[in-house]
């Protein structure tokens, strides 16, 4: 009887913040101290790793990684992924060991204790603003000198239930040639089915997250950075195309 799943989504949505909070509160010494200095991120990344697998663990999602090609530890990477679920922060945290910070809306920040954590160690922007998405791209520059990578979801938000994947905003590939590093695209086959931002919707079992082979940069210009949009978003909608990853059709938003 379809009701009686009700009381379950509602319990399994409130074990989420449960699970996202109990790990804060225990590291929480920790913490702070890994981001009281920018040089200490990449501790902070590490905490947030551990965090992360808590929550898929604790939530029943036995996750699995696909890679075509591993990451050099020793460079920076713009990573780029479909954006479907809140648990896309937690499998992409899982999926690259490199440290990153993501570029994320600035509403997160309002979350009590994770945001306290998620403004001091993310670069926020508020999409309406022009100004806030140019400071975006000094913060990004900064950090990318540093040796981070940079993550964003390039659909500039969570789209509709009903549509795919949709338009790519073009900043993370702007960045990307400026800097000449290359795009990892990476395609959440299942969080949308898992977790998604239904609320009375989801439920235990597995995610699936594969890292494609590296986009290059070298030698592109900003004149190229549709091209590069184009080829990137074609890539990841051509492998979920391939998979059904929910028993809903979807179409696509052109």
């Amino acid at each position: 009887m379809a009701f009686l799943k009700y009381p379950f989504w509602l319990l399994y949505r409130i074990w989420f913040y449960i699970l996202v909070t109990i790990p804060i509160i225990v590291l929480f010494p920790l913490l702070i101290i890994s981001i009281s200095r920018e040089e200490w991120y990449r501790y902070f990344f590490k905490l947030a790793r551990i965090w992360s697998k808590f929550i898929l663990i604790g939530m029943g999602f036995g996750y699995k990684i696909i890679r075509e090609e591993m990451p050099d530890s020793n460079k920076s990477y713009m990573f780029v992924a479909n954006h479907t679920s809140m648990a896309d922060i937690m499998l992409m945290l899982v999926a690259v060991k490199n440290p990153f910070v993501f570029v994320g809306k600035q509403e997160l920040a309002k979350i009590p204790l994770f945001g306290f954590f998620y403004k001091r160690t993310c670069i926020l922007v508020d999409r309406s603003s022009a100004q806030s998405r140019q400071a975006v791209f000094l913060r990004a520059q900064r950090r990318l000198k540093q040796g981070v990578s940079i993550c964003i979801f390039p659909e500039g938000g969570v789209p509709e239930e009903h549509i795919l994947l949709d338009e790519f905003k073009d900043g993370a590939f702007r960045l990307a040639i400026n800097h000449q590093i290359p795009v990892v695209p990476i395609t959440f086959y299942d969080n949308k089915k898992r977790f998604s931002y239904t609320f009375f919707s989801g439920g235990p079992g597995k995610m699936r997250a594969k890292i494609h082979h590296f986009l290059p940069t070298n030698g592109l210009k900003a004149a190229d950075t549709k091209a590069l949009n184009e080829k990137t978003r074609t890539l990841i909608w051509d492998e979920l195309s391939r998979h059904q990853i929910t028993k809903k059709s979807y179409s696509n938003q052109e």
